[in-house]
Order: structure tokens, then C-alpha cells, then sequence
């Protein structure tokens, strides 16, 4: 039994349509006061707008089920959207960057910042719910696409506090590099979450084994059958997106016939199933006492 693909793009099209008002939200803000740091912040949002889209399409090619040149699906299409969000969320970090040593080379005056504060903290607040949201979607759906999404957004939320911020206190102190200053450390901050999400996608793509807690939750299965001499060995795991898979050997004695083998390979891969959701499982069948049955699939 296989997991099955599940269409998750009426999410991704929420995080499109708050991403593109939240930008227009965010030049207004950035138009009105001629801060670097709503600057910074609008120029941020142009690429959650384009990582939004990204995911919309990841989404859309991993929902598809398999075919005959995608046999295990199409899920692995949520990684690479995750590590193009990441890479997008660096290169806004360091345009961030540029602008802001820009404005401390060349300081100026805010204007209408009143007006700009109030417009970026409705931006905000837009971006914190819908954030959580995707977070808390992605999390129950297993996607790193729609988690990277909301994270991504959630950065965007930090950013624009730290900007605020700066900017009433430019406002309230007269000091104009604090502006610059404040965006830079935003940016910074921005970039570790970027890498952050590069690295996890990358394990994905390179078939990292399953997380600890799913692996004991095979092994305790297994070794409710292992009581009844039973034996399994060369277990193999790995994810692609929401999908979990898992290859096993198991030993049964020589004399067995091959429905009651079948028959137990039924109830382990049914037990397995209700241990660990969506998990595609392989189970190759042999003697126990044959020692050709001991030998690991070799991966070349």
C-alpha cells in the first residue's frame, strides 16, 4: 500500500494572493516615509510573492500520482521548491544589506512615518496569521513546502518588527544611521533561516533516513514479531515529502508455504501502516535458514 498524493494547492494560492498584498501594502509604507528599512522590507516581499508561486507549482507536481516515469510519485518536487524559497530568502537578505550600507553612506531625513508605521503593522498582521497558518498546515500535512512557505513568512514578520522599530526610534531620536543599522541585523537574521531551510531540503533530496521517532516506531512492531522467531534485517528508509517509505527482509521458516508468509507479511505491513502514517513499505520474503538470506541488497 502506497500513500497518496494530496493536492495542498489552495493553500499555496492563499500565501500567493497575502504575499502580493502584502507587498503593494509594503511599498506604500516604503513610498511615504523614504526609509531604507521599509525599503528593505518591500524588497523582501517581492521575493515571497515569487517563492509563493514556486510553491504553488511544487504542490500542484507533487500532487500527481505516479506514472510510468515516476513510479514512487512525484512528492520530491516539494524539496526543491523549499531549497529555492531558501536560496530567494538569502538574496533578499543580502540585497537587504546593500540597500541598507547604501542609506549609511548617504543618510536621510524620514517623512509621513506615522502614516508608514501604521501601514506596515497591517501588513504584519496579515502575514503573522496567515503565516501560522501555513506552518500549522504543513506540519499536519507533512509539507516542507507549505512549512517553508509559512516560515518564510514568518521572517517577513520579524523583519518588519525590527524595522518598525528602527524607524520610530529614527523618528523619536533624530539618529539616522539606526535606520540602516536595524536592517542589517534583519538580514542577518534572515539569512540563518534561509540556510536553514537549503540544508533540510537537501537531506530530503539526498534520501535521509527516517527521523528517530518514526524508525522506533518500525522497530517496535518488528520486534513484537521477532518474539515469535521471526527475523528482519537490511531495514532501509527514507522520505520524499509526506511520503515515508521503508524496505525490509523477513525470514520465515523454510517450510512455510507461501500464503501463510504472505499472510504475515499482510499483518506486519498492516501494523506497520498504523504506526507511522503514510508509509510505503517493501517486504522481500525469504528462508531462515538459507544464508543467502542474510545478504543486504547491494545498492549498485
Amino acid at each position: 500500500m502506497k500513500a497518496e498524493p494530496r493536492d495542498l494547492t489552495r493553500f499555496a494560492l492563499l500565501s500567493i494572493v497575502t504575499a502580493v498584498a502584502v507587498f503593494a501594502l509594503k511599498v506604500v509604507a516604503w513610498w511615504v516615509t523614504g526609509s531604507v528599512g521599509l525599503l528593505s522590507d518591500a524588497l523582501e516581499s517581492i521575493v515571497n510573492v515569487v517563492a509563493a508561486v514556486a510553491a504553488f507549482v511544487a504542490l500542484r507536481v507533487a500532487a500527481k500520482p505516479p506514472d510510468s516515469g515516476h513510479n514512487f510519485g512525484h512528492t520530491k518536487a516539494e524539496y526543491f521548491s523549499a531549497v529555492f524559497e531558501g536560496v530567494l530568502i538569502v538574496v533578499a537578505a543580502v540585497i537587504i544589506v546593500v540597500s541598507a550600507v547604501d542609506r549609511l553612506l548617504h543618510p536621510r531625513e524620514l517623512e509621513s512615518v506615522g502614516l508608514g508605521l501604521g501601514i506596515s503593522i497591517a501588513a504584519t498582521v496579515l502575514n503573522g496569521a496567515v503565516g501560522l497558518f501555513l506552518i500549522a498546515v504543513g506540519r499536519r500535512h507533512r509539507s516542507l513546502t507549505l512549512e517553508a512557505d509559512g516560515k518564510h513568512l514568518m521572517t517577513d514578520v520579524a523583519t518588519t518588527i525590527g524595522v518598525v522599530i528602527a524607524v520610530f526610534l529614527v523618528a523619536w531620536t533624530g539618529w539616522l544611521p539606526l535606520d540602516p543599522i536595524i536592517a542589517i541585523a534583519v538580514a542577518v537574521n534572515i539569512m540563518v533561516v534561509g540556510f536553514g531551510l537549503v540544508k533540510r531540503s537537501g537531506a530530503g533530496l539526498m534520501d535521509s533516513a527516517l527521523p528517530d521517532e518514526q524508525l522506533e516506531a518500525i522497530e517496535a512492531v518488528l520486534d513484537r514479531h521477532r518474539a515469535d522467531g521471526i527475523v528482519f534485517h537490511d531495514i532501509r528508509t527514507r522520505e520524499a515529502g509526506h511520503q515515508r517509505f521503508v524496505q525490509l527482509h523477513m525470514l520465515v521458516p523454510g517450510d512455510w508455504s507461501v500464503q501463510r508468509a504472505h499472510d504475515l507479511a499482510e499483518e506486519v505491513e498492516g501494523e506497520l501502516h498504523d504506526a507511522v502514517a503514510d508509509l510505503s513499505i517493501t517486504t522481500h520474503i525469504e528462508p531462515v535458514g538459507d544464508p543467502r538470506a542474510y545478504e543486504e541488497w547491494r545498492l549498485d
